[in-house]
């Protein structure tokens, strides 16, 4: 019979999942982290990564849309203005296509979703299935990769201001925002986490479905490394 785990113990095994599988750990980001990436490579990866982050408000508003519970919706619903914003020039889907035009994007390409290549757009929408069709506080557990992400976005801050400097600053607003908003954001999610999923089998369906997220993040990596001929020994295949 499965035993229901401690909150120690389940913070634990939550934790464990990103310190062997999130993405910070693939080769891709090692190679962004350490300067060795080109314009173009660099380019693909914010055309693409916006297909993930413009289904962020998606995601969540499918979670508010099965919690029957009001005191969470009311806790939920920021995440939706975080990024969607509440005017034109505000919230992280526009930062991220301030971004977009500071590597050299005019919107409308980054809008139009010319350069998602097929394993991203999978990947994404494999993880908005799940947040429609788990139960929310699962929905929710997936989300814990923001446990993880505060150390990633100092570290590509970092990187970007030392090795892409054609990148102006302006351009990182996004990343300098997520190193304390994935704090908050994570620490919310955390407790709903440990407070409702609270049986061995929910316990054990969190764990799934972080792994699940980690393993989609590194998929759209490895997308955009086949896409964009990283460390392949082959010209790039690209998207006309």
């Amino acid at each position: 019979m499965k035993q229901l785990m401690t909150k120690d113990e389940f913070i634990e095994k939550l934790k464990s999942v990103g310190m062997t599988s999130y993405h910070d750990k693939h080769p891709f980001h090692h190679a962004m982290n350490e300067g060795r990436l080109g314009q173009e490579q660099i380019k693909g990866w914010v055309a693409n990564r916006y297909y993930y982050q413009s289904k962020i408000p998606i995601k969540d508003a499918a979670i508010l849309s099965n919690c029957p519970l009001r005191d969470v919706r009311r806790m939920w619903l920021h995440r939706i203005t975080d990024h969607d914003g509440k005017q034109a020039d505000e919230g992280g889907i526009e930062a991220w296509l301030r971004l977009g035009e500071a590597v050299g994007y005019d919107r409308t390409a980054i809008l139009s979703e010319t350069h998602v290549v097929p394993g991203v757009r999978f990947a994404v929408d494999a993880y908005v299935q799940l947040t429609r069709t788990k139960p929310w506080p699962i929905a929710v557990a997936s989300s814990l990769t923001e446990l993880f992400a505060p150390d990633l976005m100092k570290t590509r801050i970092e990187a970007f201001e030392k090795y892409y400097t054609w990148v102006p600053s302006w351009g990182l607003d996004y990343f300098k925002s997520r190193v304390t908003q994935a704090r908050k954001d994570s620490d919310e999610g955390l407790q709903l986490t440990l407070t409702h999923c609270n049986t061995p089998e929910l316990q054990e369906e969190a764990v799934k479905a972080l792994s699940f997220k980690c393993d989609l993040l590194w998929s759209i990596l490895d997308a955009i490394s086949l896409a964009y001929g990283f460390d392949l020994g082959r010209a790039p295949v690209l998207k006309p």
